[in-house]
């Protein structure tokens, strides 16, 4: 036994001197993949993530934000692995700095753009050219993302210009960091109404919609989603393929979504 342990223990030191190992070192457990998605996802992503998870597959980890807040994170650096955004332009601002793999980008959800109050306002009203929306804000502001960056608010300000009523509410906007902010201030009686997607007022029982922006008054609201260029997760690719899978789609459907 001496001579069995000593020549372990002379094994052991040779090949410390060596520089190599003398166990195999145990594999390290995979990252799950991080999601990186428009706020207005957070109930289906989640569900989607839940779902993976059930299915033996590591949670992915969901981070949610403004379309626009994401992608400069992704410049800047940021880990990540699938970017769902709520708009194209956000998508296209990666993809011609080559921070996507352009191969996996698809359009995969569509959204409706509504005008929400408080849920004990009886409000109701057709969205059409010239319709009175100062008047009702009254003395308040209309809630909705930023106008020139977050997507629902690029969104807002394309359809009150379509239907002529830009002038009159511009100088009104309470601009929020994304859509869910902006339905916050509509929830807690901050804001007397707000531009939002129909998915957030269907998330969120204490507002009511006023009326539907017609598709008309704005550019088609869509939702691309690619695995980014320094995707490291393995499980990237399969769960991008679950959320374009029928059975990933019913999550979002679920949830107001329409799917491409």
């Amino acid at each position: 036994m001496r001579f069995c342990f000593n020549r372990l223990a002379i094994g052991l030191a040779l090949a410390m001197a060596l520089g190599q190992p003398a166990l195999a070192a145990l594999p390290a457990t995979p990252a799950p993949p991080v999601v990186l998605g428009a706020a207005s996802l957070a109930e289906a992503l989640n569900a989607a993530a839940d779902a993976w998870a059930k299915a033996g597959h590591q949670r992915p980890t969901i981070v949610l934000a403004a379309s626009s807040a994401l992608a400069r994170q992704v410049e800047a650096g940021a880990p990540g692995d699938i970017f769902l955004s709520a708009d194209e332009q956000w998508m296209d601002e990666l993809a011609g700095k080559g921070l996507i793999r352009a191969s996996t980008r698809r359009d995969l959800l569509t959204n409706t753009l509504v005008l929400v109050a408080p849920e004990a306002s009886t409000l109701r009203m057709a969205i059409v050219p010239g319709f009175p929306l100062a008047r009702a804000l009254g003395e308040g502001r209309l809630a909705t993302g930023e106008v020139d960056s977050v997507p629902a608010g690029i969104y807002a300000k394309q359809a009150l210009q379509k239907l002529g009523v830009w002038p009159s509410v511009s100088g009104r906007i309470a601009g929020a960091a994304n859509v869910r902010a902006a339905l916050l201030l509509v929830e807690h009686g901050e804001a007397p109404l707000g531009i939002v997607y129909a998915t957030d007022a269907q998330a969120d029982h204490r507002v009511h919609v006023v009326g539907v922006f017609p598709e008309s008054s704005h550019p088609p609201i869509l939702y691309p989603v690619a695995r980014l260029a320094r995707s490291a997760s393995p499980d990237a690719a399969g769960f991008l393929a679950f959320l374009e899978s029928p059975a990933g789609k019913a999550m979002f459907l679920a949830r107001g979504f329409g799917v491409r």
